[in-house]
Parts: C-alpha cells; structure tokens; sequence
C-alpha cells in the first residue's frame, strides 16, 4: 500500500469540540489504565467527523497530545487505514463499490452520475465543495448491489437515475433517505418470495 498524503492546505490549529471532548472521554474510560493509546483510532474518526470528514495535521497533533503518545504513531496510523482521508472530501463523502458483484449489477452506471453531478475526476470537490466521490472495494452489502456509501449511510438497489435524483437531494442541502431503493427492507428476497412457508412439513 502506497503511502497516501496530507493535503497541502492544512489549519493551523485543531481541538475537539464539546460533543467530541466527551465523546473521546467516554471512549477513553473503557481502557485498562495505561492502555488509552489504543483509542487512537476512535479518537481519529471522531475528529475526521468534526472536520468534514478529514483529518488535517493539526488533529493529529492534538490527538498525540490527547492520548500522550508521539506524534509519528498517530500519523502512522492516519496514513495507513483508508477509512480517514487525509485531504477535504467536502461534507458529503460518497464511496462507489465497483467489486465484481456491484460491478455485474452495473455500479459503471453509478459512476457515471457522480461524474455528471459531482466531478468528472476521483476525489476532486465540486463546484461548490459539498462532496466528492471515489470509486472503492467491497463494502459488504453485495445482496443489495449496486450500492454506495454516503458518509456513514448505504444507499443500496440502485441504478443511474436514483443515484442521479439522491446526488441531486445532496447538492439542494437535502437529506436522502438510506436503505434499498427497490422497496427492500435490508436484503429481503424480491416480490415478497420467502422459503419454509409450510412449517407444518419443514
């Protein structure tokens, strides 16, 4: 795995606000004493969540501090896992599976949208640096393929002109419903089919 790099703009300072302070506390306290460093992850994500969904330099500084432990393990740490981004990826940070079970189901098409709507290029903002998109690897909802991730949100059953209508929602400021959007709940099987209905002779 490459090493991936921090953006070049970088804030000059980074602490966690109220709701992150006692939200890296509560994580904290679960650790034997002298064990607090192995919340670096968690501290992490709660500061990526703070920051539009990236972590700048001066978070990891602060979270060094934090946790008191070197400056180089957090960057380590930061570098190594892609689940935090090291540049802006804008508010909304939308994620492609483009894995073979997505990629049969026609996630190309899913692709296609963000290009429309977003940017024609991976990880570059758009116009008004709300979002970003990427094309990544499996996410693990292969059932309910194509799908994508929206922040923390799956967005699953999809083709062209859904994901188009639920980008359109983002860039207006909207909030689009997650889940299947083929009338699904979770990944039940289609047109109500269900196995074992005769109890009585199973």
């Amino acid at each position: 795995m490459s090493l991936r790099r921090p953006s070049k703009n970088q804030p000059e300072k980074f602490e966690f606000n109220s709701q992150s302070l006692e939200a890296a506390n509560n994580i904290i306290s679960k650790y034997p004493e002298g064990k607090q460093q192995s919340a670096v992850m968690a501290l992490l994500y709660i500061a990526q969540r703070q920051n539009n969904n990236w972590i700048p330099l001066a978070a990891m500084k602060y979270i060094a501090k934090f946790l008191k432990m070197p400056y180089i393990k957090v960057y380590e740490v930061a570098t190594f896992y892609t689940m935090y981004n090291l540049s802006p990826v804008g508010k909304h940070f939308i994620q492609i599976c483009t894995t073979t079970p997505c990629m049969i189901r026609g996630a190309n098409k899913l692709v296609e949208a963000c290009k429309e709507k977003i940017s024609k290029n991976e990880c570059e903002l758009s116009n008004d640096e709300s979002c970003s998109w990427m094309e990544v690897e499996c996410l693990g909802a292969c059932v309910n393929a194509p799908m994508m991730q929206i922040n923390d949100e799956y967005y699953e059953d999809l083709d062209k002109d859904k994901t188009l209508k639920i980008l359109e929602k983002i860039l207006n400021g909207e909030t689009p419903k997650p889940g299947s959007y083929r009338g699904r709940l979770n990944n039940e099987p289609e047109n109500n089919r269900k196995t074992l209905l005769d109890f009585k002779n199973a």
